[in-house]
């Protein structure tokens, strides 16, 4: 079965870096597309950036744009969101997705049909 683990998160001052992975098993990882998802406490789950299968497209959402880079290493079957500049409402359960396709639909949960448990990112002011 499809499985996607993330790691990477943990607390950060606001300003500071943080890189995460996911790395996805029991799929031919390059056929796919794969995004970030985020939500905070009491809050929707918020696309974050969505990456084509051979990485030769990325998106990514305004409140990112900048300071986040989504990219994937197909060989490791992982895909990595470098996340600089943070602040402190990027504070979120940080989730990895697996879609059929990349389109202008990726920014919509209900492209996907996997996704991770999350890695936790606090970022302190």
């Amino acid at each position: 079965q499809v499985q996607l683990v993330e790691s990477g998160g943990g607390l950060v001052q606001a300003g500071g870096s943080l890189r995460l992975s996911c790395a996805a098993s029991g799929l031919t990882f390059s056929n796919y597309a794969m995004g970030w998802f985020r939500q905070a406490p009491g809050k929707e789950r918020e696309f974050v950036a969505a990456i084509s299968r051979l990485a030769v497209s990325t998106s990514y959402a305004e409140s990112v744009k900048g300071r986040f880079t989504i990219s994937r290493d197909n060989a490791k079957n992982t895909v990595y969101l470098q996340m600089n500049t943070l602040r402190p409402e990027d504070t979120a359960v940080y989730s990895c997705a697996v879609a059929s396709t990349y389109s202008s639909r990726n920014y919509l949960p209900t492209a996907y049909d996997y996704w991770g448990q999350g890695t936790q990112v606090a970022v302190s002011s």
